[in-house]
């Protein structure tokens, strides 16, 4: 079994969840949700955002705005909608519970059993 893909898929797991924490503190720009999620180690490439963006603003979870740029084209800045609230919010308490739960997992007691 290959460890990279075991990771890429759970990261891939949390991906939705993380990006629209990003955009729940404030309207975001693409690159700066890419600087984010590196900047917390969760390397993140522009051909994966970009249809992810896209999905959630189909599902109306997203909308965006223009905003003329000095230097290039003009930029598409991303807002949650109500509906991306909610859905946030359960996304939210899926990820606690689940993290709860993992914790709990992993954290019992040594009886003896655990390998080396």
């Amino acid at each position: 079994m290959n460890i990279e893909n075991t990771q890429s898929q759970m990261r891939k797991g949390v991906l939705e969840f993380c990006i629209l924490s990003i955009i729940r503190h404030g309207e975001a720009y693409p690159s700066d949700i890419i600087e984010k999620m590196k900047s917390a180690n969760l390397h993140i490439l522009e051909g994966t955002l970009y249809p992810l963006l896209t999905r959630l603003k189909n599902a109306d979870f997203l909308s965006y705005r223009w905003v003329e740029s000095n230097s290039g084209p003009p930029r598409k800045y991303f807002n949650l909608t109500d509906k991306g609230l909610t859905f946030y919010k359960e996304l939210e308490d899926t990820w606690n519970e689940l993290a709860g739960a993992v914790s709990a997992l992993t954290q019992l007691p040594n009886n003896g059993t655990e390998q080396p």
